[in-house]
């Protein structure tokens, strides 16, 4: 690895370090579907998003709920103390698109259909209000 580029990766580790965020990756459902989730949530307050995504009839809102859970405990574990109420937002929430797997599906007269069976990456951040700003 050249200097210029091993500077660059440090810096971006220590980016990282002040980063309240949690990954989800080779989630089996489709990006799309996982969106439609990640756009209900974007921008709440980590405990009302956590009421909408334990209600919500998607089955891709256990894993964010999960995966905000997680981001929730990586900064109480990052802070040394316990989330307060009405503290603690989701800053930032993408799904990325993973690897896709490509079968067959058998067809009328010896063709053969493709089947995507896609996957996708969640990222998750949350920070506070302060500093979000």
């Amino acid at each position: 690895m050249g200097a210029r580029k091993k500077i660059s990766a440090e810096k971006r580790k220590e980016a990282l370090k002040t980063m309240y965020f949690a990954k989800l990756q080779n989630v089996p459902t489709s990006p799309r579907k996982m969106r439609l989730v990640a756009d209900m949530v974007r921008g709440m307050e980590v405990n009302r998003a956590l009421g909408v995504l334990k209600f919500s009839s998607k089955e891709a809102s256990a894993r964010v709920e999960k995966l905000l859970r997680s981001a929730i405990a990586n900064w109480e574990q990052k802070n040394e103390r316990k989330a307060e109420n009405g503290e603690l937002f989701i800053t930032k929430i993408f799904v990325d698109g993973g690897a896709t797997l490509k079968r067959m599906r058998p067809a009328p007269q010896g063709r053969g259909y493709r089947i995507r069976k896609r996957s996708n990456h969640v990222t998750l951040f949350v920070d506070t209000k302060s500093t979000n700003d």
